[in-house]
């Protein structure tokens, strides 16, 4: 008795449902669908003539393969780096760990012009690894391999921490059932840790993905910005609106937003699937 007053006096303490819902669809709202309700009909004084020359001229169909595709690219890398970094960082205990711990998350801390000039440090023709790389005929700075490279530097703290937490609740009781009855520690991983882990792994891999798809800062410092080759659509973005070509800014800014948008719910639903057949498996 003394526990359902409890309950209800700490449920009559906060706002009611009609307040709160209220207040977030008011946030929502202002925050999210305004300005890209604006976007979008910003797009709308474009001609459909103008509008469809511009989103798949050659120059920004190049941007789109290289901010997805290369997006997709890190976001994969970054999914099995995180999983191994997260597994080291769980299930091991050895000094410097905690160090380690922390670095993962400095590229969240960082300013993304600071990440680029400091890749672009390292890594250009004159820099510590890049001139020894130059010399047996690698190039990373001011080419594709540089703008992958910034991709998976600012995106793999989201892969390493979606998984991290899942890690460390599952109950090692469960590897040692698996053990006894016969299982080698390889079959253990696939079979029993990784279906566990999949839902995780794929939070990482999305995150990463959206992080990646939208950076600017980091990679215009070691990507060398050439169009057709190495410009990104954020960059082909600034571009026009320098030119004052704002209607052809918005216009491929609509499209980015879409592909954005249908990248994560396929992704999300693929999770959804993932989330599913692990819980009939169990």
């Amino acid at each position: 008795m003394a526990g359902k007053r409890l309950l209800s006096s700490r449920a009559g303490s906060l706002p009611g449902f009609r307040l709160t819902l209220g207040f977030t669809v008011l946030y929502l709202g202002i925050m999210v669908l305004l300005p890209l309700a604006a976007l979008v009909l910003k797009t709308s004084g474009l001609s459909w003539r103008e509008f469809w020359g511009t989103v798949v001229s050659s120059r920004a169909l190049a941007a789109y393969r290289l901010s997805f595709g290369g997006a997709f690219l890190a976001a994969g890398i970054n999914a099995v780096a995180g999983l191994v970094l997260s597994w080291v960082l769980v299930r091991y205990k050895f000094l410097g760990r905690a160090l380690m711990d922390a670095i993962i998350d400095l590229p969240l801390a960082l300013p993304t012009a600071v990440a680029g000039i400091a890749l672009t440090a390292v890594y250009a023709p004159n820099g510590t690894v890049g001139e020894f790389l130059d010399r047996h005929g690698i190039h990373i700075a001011f080419s594709y391999p540089g703008v992958i490279l910034a991709m998976v530097f600012v995106g793999l703290p989201f892969a390493v921490r979606s998984v991290q937490p899942v890690l460390m609740e599952i109950d090692p009781q469960i590897e040692e059932a698996a053990t006894v009855l016969g299982a080698s520690r390889l079959r253990t991983f696939f079979r029993v840790i990784l279906p566990l882990l999949a839902p995780s792994v794929i939070t990482g891999f999305t995150l990463a993905f959206a992080r990646a798809v939208g950076e600017y800062g980091s990679i215009v410092f070691i990507s060398g910005n050439l169009p057709g080759q190495t410009e990104i659509v954020p960059l082909l973005i600034v571009t026009k609106l320098e030119q004052f070509q704002y209607g052809e800014a918005t216009a491929l800014a609509v499209v980015m937003l879409a592909g954005s948008l249908v990248t994560l719910l396929a992704v999300n639903f693929l999770q959804a699937r993932q989330r599913r057949w692990a819980g009939h498996g169990s």
